[in-house]
């Protein structure tokens, strides 16, 4: 393949070509490898008779040799006007013989006394312009300096394409280097491209990029048409794509400056009346909370709402729940509402609340009226999922007390007094279950498993904390033995009374407690109450299963926060007399 990929035969490298240099400044370089410097007779070096020898069937191999007289004839027949050819035909007789398996110095021996055709003469230097060198290659050996399956033979071949430095289509011959580029050619006006031709598909940027005009240039212009002229609709047309594409591009790049810089989209006031529940998952951050609130319309953006919570040193007590949310509000107004938990949709059951409280709840969280979900609770109790353990003794004032299991509850558009009722029951067995409740009453000396609940329930409601839950339990175990001689086993927990009289006193007539008769009130029974008296939490149960052991039999609270245990009945009367000494202070008397 020749530079220029138009066939197989021999082509001169053009000075115009790209990858043209001037190597030796004659043009170009012969095929055999050996440039003549100043225009001087190339010296051919006789090939080795080695390679000869070496090689002897390489020679046999090319019978094509045995007509290159023949084709030598046809060329110059073809060129008749070429003396240089004349006698390179002289050189090709004795030539065929040196393809003979003779020794190779005198094959070459003809050759070194051939006579060199004249050169032209430019600027008083030898100007090679490569028809000589054309006599040297056909005479040298095709094996020297080349691989011998890639030589090519000067002489034409049928089929292959003629010397093209003496066809019409043949390039100028090359110019000595002082000459190159003086005259430039000259420089034709741009022609308007044709009317489309932009977008057309025509002109320039068509497929027409390799065709040739008809003075033998790559992509030329014709010459001596007419003006060419660009449609009026295709610059239109230009125009209006630039415009929306910097339109485009300045509109996305104001959002995206804005949207970085700039401030947020907020909402302002407390928003409209149109109500919504927003439901803040556990684990979320304020980003996951803000996208969450802009997609219920509460807030104009997500970053605002982030913004303000940073802004607000509370908003770390935002809690995971539902919260029923005004559409369109600030993003400080829902911050500020977030971090109210009573602003929660949530009903959250306290440790050792009784179930009274929780049916208010109940009955304001889902706007019912009042009473309404404490009679379901006391009508539909065995279908609750209540344990079988849980008792049906008539005197219990409510069944399901101690079995609404202290947690929050979340309220959704479903909720219902039945479905949270359940919910509660549910989660109270399971941790009974999973503490062993049943298993453990025996070892505590109780009778069932409702007697450990309803432990655990005094001591919640008595106590302040775990440690005090364990003292609180070993004193109420220490008075039920049948030993308590102090005591003569009644518990005497003021809490007991005020569950039965559905109250919450401190300061109550000890005597009138003592002698109202009621099966919750341990000043006048012996022994545990009927049932749990409220709904105990985690660190009571776990109390109650694990009391302290310390012999303990009284307690008193005298300042309100500090839980003091005594062992026995006279330091107990000294606590209740410094106990007195403050109410009377307090209260001005």
């Amino acid at each position: 393949m020749t530079e220029y990929g138009r066939g197989r035969g021999p082509e001169p490298w053009h000075p115009e070509d790209p990858l043209y240099g001037d190597q030796g400044w004659t043009g170009h370089q012969t095929q055999q490898g050996q440039v003549p410097y100043g225009g001087a007779p190339q010296q051919e070096y006789p090939q080795e008779p080695q390679y000869q020898q070496q090689y002897p069937q390489q020679y046999q191999q090319y019978p094509e040799y045995e007509q290159q007289q023949y084709q030598q004839q046809q060329y110059q027949q073809q060129y008749p006007d070429q003396q240089q050819y004349a006698a390179q035909q002289e050189a090709y007789a004795p030539q065929q013989q040196a393809y003979a398996p003779q020794p190779q110095q005198q094959a070459y021996a003809p050759q070194q006394a051939q006579p060199r055709p004249q050169q032209p003469v430019y600027d008083n230097q030898g100007w090679d312009t490569g028809q000589g060198q054309y006599a040297a290659a056909a005479q040298a050996d095709p094996y020297m300096g080349a691989d011998p399956y890639a030589q090519q033979s000067v002489s034409g071949y049928p089929g292959e394409a003629p010397d093209l430095y003496t066809t019409p289509e043949a390039y100028p011959p090359p110019q000595p280097p002082g000459r190159r580029h003086l005259e430039p050619e000259p420089v034709e006006e741009e022609a308007e491209e044709p009317e489309g031709g932009f977008f057309a598909g025509g002109g320039r940027d068509g497929d027409d990029d390799g065709d040739e005009s008809d003075d033998g240039r790559r992509g030329g212009r014709s010459k001596g048409g007419k003006p060419k002229k660009r449609s009026g609709m295709a610059c239109l047309i230009a125009a209006v794509v630039i415009i929306g594409v910097v339109g485009g591009g300045g509109y996305y790049g104001y959002g995206y400056l804005k949207a970085r810089f700039g401030a947020a989209e907020d909402f302002a006031g407390e928003g409209t009346d149109e109500l919504v529940d927003v439901e803040i998952p556990k684990g979320a951050l304020l980003g996951q909370m803000g996208r969450i609130l802009k997609d219920a319309g509460v807030v104009a953006s997500a970053q605002a709402f982030v913004d303000a919570a940073n802004n607000n040193p509370k908003s770390k007590l935002i809690q995971p729940g539902t919260y029923p949310m005004n559409k369109k509000m600030s993003a400080a107004a829902a911050v500020a509402l977030m971090i109210d938990p009573s602003k929660l949709n949530v009903i959250t059951v306290a440790e050792g609340m009784r179930n009274t409280k929780v049916y208010e709840a109940i009955d304001k969280k889902l706007g019912k009226p009042n009473g309404t979900t404490k009679d379901i609770a006391l009508r539909e109790a065995k279908n609750l999922g209540l344990p079988a353990w849980a008792g049906a003794d008539p005197k219990l004032m409510d069944p399901l007390e101690g079995f609404l299991y202290p947690t929050r509850y979340d309220l959704g558009k479903d909720s219902t007094p039945e479905s949270l009722l359940k919910e509660m029951v549910k989660n109270a067995t399971a941790k009974y279950t999973e503490l062993g409740v049943e298993g453990k009453a025996k070892e505590l000396g109780l009778d069932n498993p409702l007697q450990v609940v309803t432990v655990a329930s005094l001591v919640n409601a008595e106590g302040k904390n775990h440690d005090d839950f364990r003292k609180m339990s070993e004193v109420v175990f220490n008075r039920m033995k049948k030993t308590n001689d102090v005591t003569n086993q009644k518990i005497e927990f003021d809490s007991t009374y005020n569950y039965a009289k559905n109250q919450s006193e401190i300061n109550f007539n000890l005597k009138e407690a003592q002698a109202f008769n009621h099966p919750y009130n341990t000043h006048f029974i012996k022994g545990l109450p009927v049932g749990p008296i409220g709904n105990p939490g985690l660190d009571a149960l776990t109390a109650t299963l694990n009391p302290d052991h310390g012999g303990w039999m009284f307690f008193v609270s005298v300042d309100g926060n500090t839980t003091t245990f005594t062992k026995t009945y006279d330091e107990h009367l000294k606590l209740v007399a410094e106990f007195q000494e403050r109410q009377k202070q307090k209260n001005g008397g």
